[in-house]
């Protein structure tokens, strides 16, 4: 009986090549996305594929191109904070966009999440043993990844960070947004609404995005004569619990504020948490500004002014600039800004 597994073991590169009427050669260039083939080639290939159910083999194709159709994505935070209820978004979106552009190019994802017990440096050395992957993304910049970034450039393993990177800027490839002009629009636009009292609540600082935002928000200050108040600038983590916190410290130490800049949408649900519990109306009382436009920013109460990144769009990017490097169509070290938007709502 001819089963579809059957067929499909039967069929080989000769079989697809005698249907096209190409060469051997021709078809394993389009099987391995060569791009010295023209395009009406390649679409008589891609058609002989599917109407015979050629599937390539794909052990024999690693030998040759020594690649394994893999490449990795690098979470430095633990896999509760990748997964947390507290903040579905961020990650969820990186995930789902990383996975779409690779699998549309037949590459596998392996994610590699961070240490519950901190161990870093371990966990670094862990990914630079396991030799599986064509290239790295890395999720996010953090302040600790050095060793990493300096191995994987010895290695010349590819590799993009999502992010601007702590160190080697010149060197490494990333994808990432002008955290410093989008913090400082938001500032400005605040500033012109009549706010002059702004809080800063920023997240985890080991991260670049939240040190960005905060130079951001003290540029702003200065350009507009206004003093830059240490403490009026809350550190915490990209949580809604931190938020709460440090808004709840803000209020406890009396401070007469108009406005505040969370570091994140998420940071900012915090905020406005600790604000209605403590009887204080928005944005009447205080005003607040976020960052993301997370789906949920515009179901707040009262809906969230922020600043809008795309997060699919940063990991879409990286992907593919990955993929470029690692089939060799981009060597030298690519940086890639994307735009922001500030969204205006009620919060402010």
């Amino acid at each position: 009986m001819n089963t579809n597994d059957e067929r499909q073991r039967k069929i080989s590169l000769i079989d697809v090549a005698k249907y096209a009427g190409v060469s051997r050669s021709t078809v394993s260039r389009v099987v391995n996305n060569d791009e010295y083939v023209s395009e009406n080639t390649r679409s008589t290939v891609l058609k002989a594929i599917k109407d015979l159910g050629y599937v390539p083999n794909v052990a024999a194709r690693s030998l040759r191109t020594q690649r394994t159709q893999v490449i990795a994505v690098v979470m430095p935070d633990p896999l509760g904070h990748v997964f947390s209820t507290d903040n579905p978004h961020y990650y969820s979106a990186l995930i789902q966009a990383i996975s779409q552009v690779s699998q549309a190019q037949d590459y596998a994802m392996l994610l590699w999440v961070g240490p519950l017990d901190g161990q870093r440096e371990q966990y670094y050395e862990n990914i630079l043993k396991k030799r599986i992957m064509d290239g790295l993304i890395i999720a996010s910049s953090v302040d600790d990844e050095s060793f990493f970034v300096d191995e994987l450039l010895s290695l010349q393993m590819p590799f993009v960070v999502i992010g601007r990177p702590m160190t080697h800027t010149d060197q490494v490839s990333y994808v990432s947004i002008d955290n410093i002009q989008a913090a400082g629009q938001g500032v400005d636009f605040l500033i012109s609404q009549g706010y002059r009292r702004i809080a800063k609540i920023a997240g985890n600082w080991n991260n670049m995005d939240s040190r960005e935002r905060v130079d951001g928000y003290k540029n702003a200050l200065q350009r507009h004569g206004l003093p830059v108040e240490t403490d009026l600038i809350k550190i915490g983590t990209f949580s809604r619990q931190a938020g709460y916190r440090q808004m709840q410290a803000l209020l406890a130490e009396g401070h007469d504020l108009d406005a505040v800049f969370a570091g994140s949408d998420i940071i900012a649900m915090g905020v406005l948490d600790a604000l209605s519990e403590a009887g204080l109306s928005v944005p009447d009382d205080i005003a607040i500004l976020g960052f993301d436009d997370i789906p949920d920013a515009a179901n707040m109460e009262p809906p969230l002014t922020t600043i809008r990144q795309s997060i699919s769009g940063k990991a879409e990017k990286a992907t593919q600039l990955l993929l470029d490097l690692i089939e060799g169509k981009v060597t030298a070290p690519q940086r890639v800004l994307l735009n922001t938007e500030l969204i205006q709502r009620a919060s402010t």
